[in-house]
């Protein structure tokens, strides 16, 4: 791997650590903003010109797996920060670089050699992180990272850990969770919050484990400077008398973990309110032995950011067993609804729905009903909530629910072989529960919106999500016991379980008995008709859905299909993923993930207006900046592993 150094003169040189000045737009976090807008005021690049598009530099990681540790990087999703004219990202092996912003040249990096730990509770996919946080105090800054089981704070003028936090710069997250917790049960892939003198983590469990007296989910703050434990939140109630223990029947509170906060949160830093997106409490798909709605799993939580406590919450989904995780983060808009001006907070979710709430009093702009579902199943000692809560505005932005009605028609022959294929499933609409013969749910477990969140436009009140519109199988299994993380009575780990992959994690200890997804008929042609991925533009003033737009071609793979051979296929079939978009002053939305592109539309009408060509398949959020010299810059990660680079785009020309 490259070993970028440089000394303080090299940055200073740079203007890394001084004030912004009025050329400069830059992007001080990972979401643009804490409130998660994803918006940019850069205005260079506009409709009118985005064909000028180029790239201008590239940088790559250069890692590389490790044999010696067992370990391999994963995607790389990281969204760069930008200030004062230096990018500062971390690397799918966590490594923090920081670059020159104009020219991508390599100014330090920090590497905090999480490989050495192994690959296990890493991930399948391998190492992948999402980004950094920079903390500043007059002229002393720091870039915060956290990285597996630690989370460490850097000089960012100079690289090096800063020797007055925790232990020689880094502190371990895995203690005082009331039960034991190890680094291969614990990780962290999302950037941290800052908010005064704290900085605030999550947690992520990784979902293969589903065992009792699994960690809880965590939410966590720590001094800036020393590195102490402020305050920690647990997401799954830890006694009795706390707040939603009594929403977890038999008191299984006691050893049920996960409902962790791995996705991104949002802060209102005026406020000092901190918004917490949370996860499926384990097992993700068979909820047996935690019956009842079990808070705060699969909610949005408002807490107070100083002191940890909760102001409000509302939960998305009931007693889940559909891995519809909140990952998305929460965006902090300010809308106009009925003449009425309102600080608000709107929710994304995998399941489709965008939840919106005055962010101060928790309470709904547009009233949210509890309506009821299908609670029959064929899986025993399951008992499904009666009821889920569904927005009545806006409408949802992904298609939701299956039936035979849905079947992929592309040709005749694909529309039996689809219909044939649906008919071995238990169908229905949005919450149909996993059975034993396997349930095809859409959205899958994937979503709809994942991790890459959505943006909004503050000029016009438009927020934009990427929605991918696959329907995934989600089938249990009585377990076979071949894997110790997993002493539950029934898993995901069979033919038709969703998210297998969780099962095959190099090194992992259940790795070889993992099951096989037999093939189907259709290979990798999805079952539903396409588009099988939108862009969507929601209009908050109104809750409505302003427009949408089919979003990527879809992959090689499935366009030279066989069975598709002769077919007139639609110019866009629509590219599954799970980044997210930015939307600028200058009229465009960009977006890429799932191939190599990097798309750009008119925000106003989602007319598709440009795609540039990426050296890898684009997979993170894009971010932008004007540097000093008034050059507008679009940065995206692409690839993963060996193949893997930062790139830069810029309107061509002098």
């Amino acid at each position: 791997m490259k070993r970028l150094v440089a000394t303080a003169t090299m940055l200073s040189a740079t203007g890394a650590c001084t004030p912004e000045q009025d050329a400069t737009i830059g992007w001080r976090f990972a979401g643009s903003d804490q409130a998660h807008t994803k918006y940019s005021a850069a205005e260079e690049v506009t409709p009118a010109n985005v064909d000028d598009l180029d790239i201008v530099w590239k940088w790559e990681p250069d890692e590389a797996p490790l044999e010696e540790y067992g370990t391999r990087p994963g995607p790389f999703q990281a969204t760069p920060i930008m200030v004062g004219d230096v990018l500062y990202l971390s690397t799918m092996y966590t490594r923090v670089v920081a670059l020159d912003a104009e020219t991508g040249v390599g100014l330090w990096t920090f590497d905090p050699k999480a490989y050495e730990g192994g690959q296990v509770g890493a991930g399948p996919t391998g190492f992948k992180h999402r980004g950094i946080a920079w903390w500043s105090d007059g002229d002393d800054a720091r870039v915060f990272l956290n990285s597996r089981d630690r989370l460490y704070a850097i000089d960012a003028a100079t690289g090096e850990p800063d020797a007055d936090f925790g232990e020689g710069g880094s502190v371990v997250l895995t203690e005082g969770h009331g039960r034991p917790v190890s680094r291969h049960e614990f990780d962290q892939t999302s950037p941290p919050v800052v908010f005064e003198d704290l900085v605030i983590v999550g947690s992520r469990v990784p979902d293969g484990i589903q065992r009792e007296f699994d960690p809880p989910g965590t939410v966590q703050a720590f001094d800036a400077r020393t590195g102490e434990r402020r305050w920690v939140f647990f997401t799954v109630p830890q006694s009795s008398d706390a707040f939603g223990a009594d929403t977890w029947e038999d008191e299984s509170w006691r050893y049920t973990g996960h409902a962790n906060a791995w996705g991104l949160m949002s802060l209102d830093a005026e406020r000092g309110l901190l918004y917490v997106p949370t996860s499926t409490p384990s097992s993700d798909y068979w909820g047996g032995r935690r019956l009842g709605a079990n808070l705060f799993a699969e909610s949005l939580l408002c807490l107070d950011a100083r002191t940890g406590e909760r102001r409000w919450h509302f939960q998305a989904v009931h007693h889940g067993v559909w891995d519809y995780d909140l990952s998305a983060a929460p965006n902090l808009v300010t809308i106009k609804v009925d003449g009425r001006e309102i600080d608000a907070v709107a929710q994304v979710s995998k399941h489709g729905f965008t939840y919106v709430f005055d962010r101060v009093t928790g309470e709904p702009v547009w009233p949210i009903e509890e309506r009821a579902v299908d609670t029959a199943t064929d899986v025993p000692g399951e008992v499904l909530h009666p009821t889920q809560p569904f927005p009545t505005k806006p409408p949802p932005f992904g298609r939701q629910g299956v039936s035979l009605e849905d079947a992929n028609d592309l040709t005749p022959e694909i529309r039996a072989l689809a219909v044939a294929q649906m008919q071995r499933f238990r169908l229905g609409p949005l919450f149909t529960p996993p059975s034993l013969q396997g349930t095809l749910q859409r959205p899958g477990a994937s979503g709809g919106a994942n991790w890459g969140g959505a943006a909004f436009d503050p000029e016009t009140g438009l927020l934009y999500v990427r929605t991918s519109e696959e329907a995934d199988t989600n089938q249990l299994c009585a377990n076979s016991g071949d894997d110790p993380r997993v002493d539950v009575e029934y898993s995901n780990n069979c033919p038709y379980g969703a998210t297998l992959v969780m099962f095959r994690e190099a090194g992992g200890p259940g790795a070889a008995d993992a099951a096989q997804t037999p093939a189907g008929g259709l290979g990798p042609i999805p079952l539903t008709r396409p588009p099988w991925a939108n862009l969507v533009a929601i209009d908050l003033n109104a809750g409505e859905i302003a427009w949408k737009a089919p979003f990527g071609e879809g992959s090689e793979e499935i366009r030279s299909h066989p069975l598709l051979r002769g077919a007139e296929l639609p110019e866009r079939l629509g590219t599954l993923g799970n980044s997210g978009p930015l939307v600028t002053g200058g009229g465009l939305v960009f977006l890429g993930g799932g191939a190599p592109y990097l798309y750009a539309f008119d925000k106003a009408t989602g007319a598709e207006l440009w795609r540039g060509a990426t050296p890898f398949p684009a997979g993170a959020n894009p971010m932008t900046y004007r540097t000093r010299s008034g050059r507008q810059f679009i940065v995206i990660a692409t690839g993963g592993g060996p193949d893997a680079a930062l790139v830069a785009f810029a309107l061509s020309g002098p």
